[in-house]
Order: structure tokens, then sequence, then C-alpha cells
């Protein structure tokens, strides 16, 4: 993988960084757990997420379903009704973020020491 963000031009994202982005953003990891359970339609994944506004919501589904992590399943009825899921790319992204969650949870009393004794030495 390059290392470099940015391209020769300096205009475009390195495309392994661009999906990592995607993937561990703060709605992409919410979205990938989320429909690791089970697959939402897009008000009920809205609700589950908690705080995320319409837009950014479909801005995330639209960007992950770009990237093949996420299956987007618009049935044709009245009203009409779509239901988001994880592909098998998706299945194995989600596993890798609720690894990285489950650390989180894990460590997180290490991490808050070491905030304090940051915060400490520099008062």
């Amino acid at each position: 993988m390059n290392v470099s963000t940015w391209n020769v031009a300096g205009e475009e994202m390195c495309p392994h960084r661009l999906v990592l982005e995607h993937v561990t953003s703060r709605w992409g990891v919410l979205v990938l757990l989320a429909l690791e359970e089970r697959s939402y339609r897009f008000s009920e994944l809205r609700r589950h997420v908690g705080r995320v506004s319409e837009k950014m919501l479909a801005q995330t589904l639209q960007t992950l379903e770009r990237d093949g992590l996420v299956h987007r399943d618009a049935k044709p009825v009245i009203p009409p009704r779509v239901d988001y899921s994880l592909t098998e790319l998706g299945r194995e992204a989600a596993a890798q973020v609720r690894a990285l969650s489950a650390w989180t949870a894990r460590r997180m009393d290490d991490v808050q020491e070491a905030r304090r004794a940051y915060d400490e030495a520099r008062s």
C-alpha cells in the first residue's frame, strides 16, 4: 500500500486510504456494526444509529454501497420499500470494525489512564 495520502497531482486520495476512511468514519462504523446484526430500512437504521441526519446517513450508505460493502434492495411496492444489508465484502469489513470496537472497549481504562497522565504532565 502506498503510504502517501495524495497522488502526484496532489488532488486525489490514495484508494486504500479512501476506503479506510469510509469504513472507519463516524457513521461508517456505526452503519457497518448495525447492518452486521440484520438488514434495516432507512428510517429504522437512522433510529438505530441515532443522531445522524438523513443527509449524512444517505451519503454514508451511498458511499458504502459504491465501495461494494452495502447492498441496497429497492422493492417495487407502494409505498416504496428499501432495505439495506451488508454484502460479503461488507461482512468482512464489519468483522474488522467489530474487532477494533471490542479492543477499544477492552482497553478503555488504559486509554483513560494515559489521557489522565498526559493531562497531568502538561498542567
